[in-house]
């Protein structure tokens, strides 16, 4: 069977991600990433003929594994209940319950906050992937809460846009946090808070689960 180079690319990937995650994108050398990967530099340069096009091809893989797991969440928490402000509330916790291992997967960082800060990749149009994603998460979560409005629910005086970027900006913060004091469990205490806070603002239950077994019972 013919090799198509997918299993190198994807080595170089892992390899470059590991590195940038931990140093960041200036930080980080063509040279580190092949010694990473345990690739060449003909195979490097065969996929990724620059390394801004290897940042380019990485924030993108990045980006969409991001939106995979937004949406994938969502369907679990929409999966526990029929109601959207608790679904909102079960998706925090999910993430919540999932926080040690996305901390580690993620070496306490994360890669928009070391991709946006670089001016090469600023100007490559790096920008405009992180874009699209945030504004998918924008997108997921303000269709939720404008349901739980439309529910009777009361958000008053709170921009339902900025209240979606808002949880955005949580996960975000608790990744530097838990970054700057080196303990990753900050990332579930913040999204905890989180979910307590959601909670009391759309008055539900801060486990859309003890609410769907009382209202059984």
């Amino acid at each position: 069977m013919p090799r198509d180079g997918t299993a190198t690319r994807d080595r170089i990937l892992d390899s470059a991600q590991r590195l940038m995650l931990d140093r960041g994108f200036a930080a980080t050398s063509v040279d580190e990433v092949i010694a990473g990967a345990q690739s060449s530099k003909g195979a490097f340069f065969h996929h990724f003929p620059t390394k801004n096009d290897l940042g380019q091809a990485l924030v993108a893989r990045y980006a969409a594994a991001d939106v995979a797991h937004l949406h994938a969440f969502m369907a679990t928490a929409e999966a526990e209940t029929d109601d959207p402000a608790q679904q909102l509330v079960a998706f925090i916790r999910l993430f919540e319950e999932a926080a040690d291992d996305i901390v580690h997967e993620q070496q306490n960082s994360c890669l928009y906050i070391s991709f946006v800060q670089d001016r090469r990749l600023v100007t490559d149009g790096c920008t405009e992937v992180i874009s699209d994603a945030v504004l998918a998460w924008r997108d997921v979560l303000g269709a939720k809460l404008e349901a739980a409005a439309e529910g009777g629910l009361a958000v008053a005086g709170v921009d339902l846009d900025d209240l979606a970027d808002h949880v955005f900006v949580t996960f975000e913060g608790a990744f530097v946090l838990a970054r700057t004091m080196g303990d990753g469990r900050h990332m579930r205490a913040q999204l905890g808070v989180l979910r307590h806070l959601l909670a009391a603002l759309l008055g539900v239950a801060t486990d859309a689960r003890l609410a769907s077994a009382a209202s059984a019972s």
